[in-house]
């Protein structure tokens, strides 16, 4: 992940990212709602998410970057007071950290840098990619049944409470809540667009 692709407007990408030499990034379980709260005030904004799933050391995001015209540009003269796509990354990255180290007594980095992030062109992939992060907990051995991890976008898919996933594109790739379930049900073996150190 030494070279990064850039962000673009209007592209899909699987982002994702874990702690330094491996370490855990979530400690207990109130830090997992914690970092989507500020994943929602940073990421939010200029992107829209598909699917997300928080593990122990690491996480991944299926994310679309917002084009020009979605944004909330109140407040901004011109597009000049835009940052750099990853840098409102980086920023959510840097807030959870400080609030890591205040609670835990710990000093550093948290996360390795830079994060990782594969676009993601085919349209018939989003199902394969959406399944296979929702599966991760279970290939990981953290539980034997990756439906009972409770950090993951999948339940929220399957759901009629509001949520703010971009649940009614991700329900029509799936042909809706049972195509969803019956995906889910078979294994991803491997996955292509995954780094092999992430599996």
């Amino acid at each position: 992940m030494s070279n990064p692709i850039p962000l673009e407007c209007g592209k899909y990408y699987h982002i994702y990212n874990r702690g330094i030499n491996r370490a855990n990034i979530f400690f207990e379980d109130r830090n997992y709602p914690y970092f989507l709260k500020l994943y929602a005030a940073h990421i939010e904004p200029i992107a829209d998410t598909y699917a997300y799933c928080l593990l122990y050391n690491h996480f991944h995001f299926l994310v679309r970057i917002k084009q020009v015209m979605e944004l909330d540009l109140t407040g901004l003269q011109d597009l000049s007071g835009l940052k750099k796509t990853s840098q409102y990354f980086s920023n959510m990255f840097n807030a959870y950290t400080k609030a890591i180290n205040k609670a835990y007594n710990r000093t550093g980095a948290l996360f390795q840098r830079p994060f990782g992030r594969i676009e993601v062109t085919a349209e018939d992939y989003f199902v394969n990619l959406i399944t296979y992060i929702h599966q991760n907990p279970q290939r990981h051995g953290l539980v034997a049944d990756f439906r009972t991890w409770l950090y993951s976008s999948y339940h929220a898919l399957l759901s009629t409470q509001p949520t703010r996933l971009q649940r009614e594109v991700v329900l029509t790739w799936f042909n809706g809540p049972a195509g969803v379930e019956a995906t889910h049900r078979q294994k991803i073996i491997e996955h292509p667009l995954a780094p092999e150190d992430f599996d």
